[in-house]
């Protein structure tokens, strides 16, 4: 019975959420920040939920993931183009190799599959490598898809150099949501299953993991490329909210982004990731705009230090402050629940109720 009204409470949170979302489209303009927050926040939560599979449940530190949203995004723009558009978008290389398209979840699935493939053929020697010497082969193997697909030589194909343009966007906030939320929810069930508990496992201690039966090689090979498969997926979000796609987007940086979110948000929590993904987002591209006017006023005072990327500071000042007094993150390793909720609304009422116990006996 418990796990059955803990089911529905869920479902009608969910249900809320969607409902929420569509009322929000109905009354505000379709140009609204929010929407963009929104969107953006909800790709981001799935990628950033995606790298939490591999540093915070199994223990591996990957910094591969901008690379492996490069192939689903080239991957999903390359077969949803249209044929009849095939021609303007590939002008320099007479239309390109690619003839045909496909529907657009199809294609999302085909861009992760593709990630995660190139995530099993990289994994097979990179994985044997441990801690710093793991992100650094991961990150390299990013940089260098990035500069391969810019690579004249294959324009047929990636069209090199040049933007990849009219395939299929999405305008509703709902899509997002919805793609990363069913996304998110087959992570959470093998979290939850006997693999997760061996992710786990590996996580806090590999030879005791060993110990116990589990294939340390099997289980690493599979967190990677499971984790390559959303971020794939992830990258073709990304790439219907871009509208337009080019190798040069899906730099290092991106997945410094990432990390941090998950670094926010808390390592090996799934709801810390999503909320660090749509607190960073806001941020960084919403709530600390202002900051860049160098015309702002207070009164006849001129602010002089307001320019433009003063914004980044002060939200690097944030971001340290954040680490400085949430050191494992805002979650933590805990997850957000109503039975979360419900236990700490619980034990603050407890608390109160002995304080005023203790007052009136005194």
């Amino acid at each position: 019975m418990k796990k059955t009204t803990k089911a529905i409470w869920n479902v009608g949170l969910i249900a809320a959420l969607l409902i929420l979302l569509f009322l929000l489209e109905q009354v505000l303009p379709s140009s609204s920040m929010l929407f963009m927050v929104l969107k953006k926040g909800a790709i981001y939560a799935l990628v950033a939920v995606s790298m939490n599979l591999l540093n915070g449940f199994t223990g591996l530190f990957s910094l591969g993931q901008a690379g492996f949203m490069l192939l689903g995004a080239y991957t999903y723009a390359i077969l949803t183009i249209p044929v009849e558009s095939r021609a303007s978008v590939y002008q320099y290389f007479d239309g390109g190799i690619v003839q045909f398209s496909i529907p657009v979840p199809l294609a999302l699935i085909a861009g992760g599959i593709v990630a995660a493939v190139f995530a099993f053929l990289i994994g097979l020697p990179v994985l044997r490598l441990k801690s710093d010497y793991l992100a650094i082969a991961t990150l390299g193997f990013a940089e260098i898809i990035r500069a391969v697909f810019q690579w004249d030589k294959l324009g047929p194909l990636t069209n090199g150099s040049n933007l990849l343009r009219n395939f299929p966007t999405f305008n509703s906030v709902l899509y997002p949501f919805i793609v990363a939320g069913i996304c998110i929810g087959l992570i959470v069930l093998l979290i939850n299953s006997t693999y997760g508990r061996a992710f786990k496992a590996i996580r806090d201690d590999e030879i005791a993991a060993e110990a116990m039966g589990i294939n340390l090689a099997h289980h690493k090979q599979l967190a990677f490329v499971i984790s390559s498969f959303f971020a794939g997926v992830s990258g073709g979000l990304l790439a219907m909210y871009q509208t337009t796609i080019q190798a040069s987007m899906f730099r290092s940086s991106m997945t410094y982004e990432i990390l941090l979110i998950v670094v926010i948000g808390g390592i090996g929590s799934i709801t810390g990731s999503c909320i660090g993904s749509f607190l960073f987002i806001a941020c960084s591209e919403w709530w600390l705009r202002f900051l860049d006017n160098s015309n702002l006023y207070i009164g006849d005072f001129h602010l002089t230090f307001m320019r433009p990327g003063f914004r980044k500071v002060v939200f690097s000042i944030i971001i340290m402050a954040i680490v400085l007094f949430y050191r494992k993150g805002i979650m933590g390793d805990r997850e957000f629940s109503i039975e979360a909720v419900q236990k700490f609304f619980r034990k603050r009422f407890k608390k109160k109720q002995t304080v005023e116990g203790g007052s009136s006996h005194e």
